[in-house]
């Protein structure tokens, strides 16, 4: 199976979080041990904030704690550059295709969710507009993956087996040998031109599954695109996990 990834992953084992006071600011801290590691690795994931600490298998929690606390002005630099949460609430900005869509919630209004021009109307109560939006972009998101799917797959001749949407940070999208298409539902969040580029990507897949020439040529030929939406992902990429 192949993967188009934003940031390469690591496989590791045991984590836990853990609580460290740095300056009087509570933060959490994801805890792994991996057997490959042979020094203590201490980086910040930027898709969802947290402070991840990797341990070589000899190396005990307790010293690796007291190593983010010896590292606590790199920690809260790295903290506070993130750009800020955009939670799923009224006034709230949350791009849709690219183009920036204001929440209205309209807690007496009849309906579920709906759009009119720039604006995302939610009905209902205000504890369940951020499941709302989130069941209603995924739903955008799979009509239009799967549209494209079905047009660039019928321009070169193939098919897939099925399209299922995930949540995923480590990858945009991916295709498996029996033709199963897998793609992140924040895509619907990125301009339209990234969004072509990661549908014909993985339908190139479904012919070519590696990324030799060939693939290459099949990707250029259904989607013209290809390289301005590489360098966007590249660039903004992260940015889409900061919403909801």
């Amino acid at each position: 199976m192949h993967r188009l990834r934003p940031v390469a992953s690591r496989s590791l084992k045991q984590t836990q979080q853990e609580t460290v006071d740095i300056r009087g600011r509570k933060i959490v801290v994801a805890v792994s041990v991996s057997h490959r590691c042979r020094n203590i690795s201490l980086r910040l994931d930027e898709k969802n904030g947290q402070v991840q600490l990797v341990l070589p298998r000899f190396v005990s929690k307790a010293e690796g704690l007291r190593f983010v606390r010896e590292k606590a002005r790199w920690v809260l630099r790295q903290i506070d550059s993130l750009p800020p949460r955009v939670p799923f609430e009224d006034g709230a900005l949350v791009p849709l295709m690219g183009r920036d869509h204001v929440i209205r919630h309209r807690p007496d209004a009849r309906g579920v969710v709906w759009r009119v021009a720039d604006e995302i109307h939610v009905a209902g109560q205000a504890e369940h507009l951020p499941r709302r939006v989130g069941d209603w972009l995924r739903r955008e998101a799979r009509q239009e993956i799967v549209a494209r799917a079905d047009h660039y797959a019928s321009r070169i001749g193939t098919r897939f087996s099925q399209v299922s949407l995930r949540d995923t940070r480590s990858r945009w999208g991916s295709c498996t040998e029996d033709g199963h298409l897998s793609f992140s539902w924040r895509l619907i969040l990125a301009p339209e031109f990234v969004l072509d580029y990661v549908v014909a990507h993985e339908v190139a897949h479904l012919i070519e599954l590696n990324h030799s020439l060939r693939f290459w040529k099949l990707v250029e030929l259904i989607c013209t695109d290809n390289g301005r939406a590489r360098s966007w992902l590249k660039q903004n990429g992260l940015s889409l996990h900061r919403f909801g």
